[in-house]
Parts: C-alpha cells; sequence; structure tokens
C-alpha cells in the first residue's frame, strides 16, 4: 500500500516524536532529581509536557 505524505507526516507526529521527547523528559528528571540539579528536572517536565502537547498543536496545522 502506498500512503500519501500527509498521512505518513501525521504519522511521525502523532506517533513517533511525542514518545521520543517524552523519554528522553523522563531520562532527563530522573538525572536531575539524582544530581539535586534543578535546571535539568525543569528542562525534564518541560520536554515531557512539550511531548504531550505537540500532537494538539502539530497535526491541526497539518491536517487543516
Amino acid at each position: 500500500m502506498d500512503y500519501s505524505p500527509l498521512v505518513q507526516s501525521s504519522l511521525i507526529f502523532s506517533h513517533i516524536i511525542p514518545p521520543i521527547l517524552a523519554f528522553i523528559g523522563i531520562i532527563i528528571i530522573i538525572s536531575g532529581i539524582l544530581g539535586d540539579n534543578n535546571r535539568n528536572t525543569i528542562l525534564g517536565i518541560l520536554i515531557f509536557l512539550i511531548g504531550g502537547l505537540s500532537p494538539f498543536l502539530i497535526l491541526p496545522l497539518i491536517l487543516g
């Protein structure tokens, strides 16, 4: 089956990028908590939230 580029791009932004960002955010949160580094903890939380909210912000722009 050949999928359109629109379907492929929506799949990337809805199912691939958010889990990667969430995983990186969790790793940074853990390293910030274990190292008593508040900047890394806050950065990890922000990356995790961006990973969670990105499909709701990017997909309406792509799909119209």
